[in-house]
């Protein structure tokens, strides 16, 4: 199992459990756990130094997000995602993020475009150092599915997240992507400076396809 040392679970107010999940989840978004690899749970206790049961009850959790499964007379392993199941979670994304981007333009207010903006801003200071900017995005559409106002539509988006995440890593590792992704976040604050809802839905659609293309580049290649 890679050497992962950053698991290592700190004794902070939040409890355990979550510590666990949080590490362990995080490990596989940054694919420092490989889609395929085989967790060992005694391994996992060892890297976080915590109780076996706690593993097990972040193991389930992990399942039911989507991010491991559980193989016959092999145990649990880390998820991995094939080019058409990809096509289905961006076509899913696509319709989300479209209501989402109109929405948002309908029924967000002033602090929440504040917010919006301030999203954008650390994308764009990122990008500008050439440093990562998924925790960054992680922000831009969490306020934008909050600022939406549908709590159905929030909570259906939370549910593919750390899915989706897993492939927008996928898609900014390819070069020249990472660049072309942060102008189509542009876009879509246009368009809700702007008021226009249509467009701010067009902007959003327009953004997943691209990243859905990258990822079955990437996938495909």
């Amino acid at each position: 199992m890679t050497n992962t040392p950053s698991l290592r679970v700190e004794r902070r107010p939040a409890p355990v459990r979550t510590q666990v999940l949080d590490n362990l989840r995080q490990a596989i978004l940054d694919r420092r756990f490989e889609p395929g690899q085989h967790l060992i749970e005694r391994e996992l206790v060892e890297l976080t130094g915590v109780s076996r049961t706690s593993i097990r009850e972040a193991l389930r959790a992990l399942a039911a997000e989507g991010l491991v499964t559980t193989v016959p007379n092999k145990g649990t392993v880390v998820a991995t995602v094939t080019a058409d199941e990809a096509h289905q979670l961006y076509q899913v994304r696509s319709v989300l993020e479209g209501l989402a981007g109109e929405l948002f333009v309908a029924n967000a207010g002033d602090a929440d475009r504040r917010a919006l903006q301030k999203a954008m801003d650390t994308i764009e200071r990122r990008a500008a150092r050439g440093a990562s900017v998924l925790e960054a995005k992680d922000r831009f559409y969490e306020i934008l599915f909050a600022g939406a106002g549908n709590a159905v539509l929030h909570q259906t988006a939370s549910g593919l997240h750390a899915r989706v995440r897993t492939l927008r890593s996928l898609s900014l590792s390819l070069p020249g992507r990472a660049a072309e992704s942060v102008q189509e976040l542009r876009e879509i604050m246009a368009a809700i400076e702007a008021g226009d809802a249509d467009g701010a839905g067009r902007a959003c659609r327009r953004h997943v396809a691209n990243a859905g293309a990258a990822v079955a580049q990437v996938l495909n290649g």
